[in-house]
Formats: structure tokens, C-alpha cells, sequence
């Protein structure tokens, strides 16, 4: 069983930043795709940002193209999605996922519980 763990949220102020930690355990693939999602109260699931574990293909969402990196270490099992420039909007539970590429929530089979980023103006 694949689980997903997350890290590193917390209470930013605007233009700040933070490096969330995903941790994966389990039977994880190189082919399998990581990938960071965003929810916000009342709001559907947003895709961020996907790549595959060697880094070799990422692909970002025009909310945060330009202001986040997300990368991965396949040495210690942990993807990170760095953020820059933070925005009261990008106020959020920020989950990490492992499945297919893609950029839908449908397309990743494992998820995490997330991790509350919240940026105050």
C-alpha cells in the first residue's frame, strides 16, 4: 500500500514562501506520476503541478507557473513543491497524489491527508 504523507504548511504572509514535503512510502514505481493538488473551502480540487519521479517531464498550472517548483528526490521517497510570491488566494489544503500524468484528480490513485497553507494579507 502506497501512502502519502505531507509536510511543511503553515501561516505565511503575502510574498512569502514555503516548501511543502510530500513523504512516500510503499510500493512506488518509477513510472508512477507525483503530483500536488489544492482545495479550498467550498471549492472544487485544483491542480498545481505534476512531474514524473525522475524529473525529466513537469508541467504547472497557470496559477502557479512562474512562482512554483515542484521536484523530487527518489533517493529518500519525497517530492517537494517550493512556493514563491504567496498570495492571500493561494490559502489552501495542499494534498500531494501519486497515479497517471495527467491533471485531473482522477487521474492519481493515491493521496495524501494534506497539509494547511494559509497566507495572510
Amino acid at each position: 500500500q502506497v501512502q502519502l504523507v505531507e509536510s511543511g504548511g503553515g501561516l505565511v504572509q503575502a510574498g512569502g514562501s514555503l516548501r511543502l514535503s510530500c513523504a512516500v512510502s510503499g510500493p512506488i514505481f518509477n513510472y508512477f506520476t507525483m503530483a500536488w493538488f489544492r482545495q479550498a473551502p467550498g471549492k472544487e480540487r485544483e491542480f498545481l503541478s505534476t512531474t514524473r519521479w525522475s524529473g525529466s517531464s513537469t508541467y504547472y498550472a497557470e496559477s502557479v507557473r512562474g512562482r512554483c517548483t515542484i521536484s523530487t528526490d527518489s533517493f529518500k521517497n519525497m517530492v517537494y513543491l517550493q512556493m514563491n510570491s504567496l498570495k492571500p488566494e493561494d490559502t489552501a489544503k495542499y494534498y500531494c497524489a501519486a497515479g497517471d500524468w495527467g491533471t485531473e484528480a482522477r487521474d492519481y490513485v493515491y493521496w495524501g491527508q494534506g497539509t494547511q497553507v494559509t497566507v495572510s494579507s
